[in-house]
């Protein structure tokens, strides 16, 4: 938990960069109490990276969505990935990629139709990754600051 946590620290840290108007400084996604909740959700998968000493490189927290008997949506199975991050001092070394195929891996062998992200326009590396991976905008949000 203590290494993912740090991770998590580095992903707060890009968005507050990017948004400080939405994002606190200092905070994570997710309370320690959250976080072990979370390890146990059989519905949130944690994919993670480690070496060969088991020290963990990166991960990807997940989310199986699914509409059922909905008016207008189709009942596919969506494996959402709510969070990815590799350390930022390992980024380049093909972790995230390694990383994001074992996502689609995992999605192709629950039964998911499609996997499913959503990106900070901020965080343009993180945008380029995911293009890089073959990702194609789903849906687009759009703002207007008053």
């Amino acid at each position: 938990m203590e290494r993912i946590d740090a991770l998590l620290m580095q992903v707060e840290r890009i968005h507050h960069e990017g948004r400080p108007d939405l994002f606190r400084v200092g905070r994570k996604k997710y309370t320690d109490e959250e976080l072990r909740e979370l390890i146990h959700d059989d519905s949130r998968p944690i994919l993670v990276a480690a070496d060969e000493k088991d020290a963990v490189m990166g991960y990807a927290f997940c989310i199986f969505q699914q509409y059922q008997n909905h008016n207008i949506m189709t009942d596919i199975k969506t494996l959402y990935i709510d969070d990815l991050c590799v350390d930022e001092t390992i980024r380049g070394r093909h972790i995230g990629r390694t990383l994001y195929d074992s996502v689609l891996e995992f999605a192709r062998q629950n039964g998911c139709y499609n996997v499913t992200l959503n990106v900070w326009s901020c965080n343009e590396s993180a945008m380029k990754f995911y293009e890089a991976c073959g990702l194609k905008p789903q849906k687009v949000g759009m703002e207007v600051i008053l």
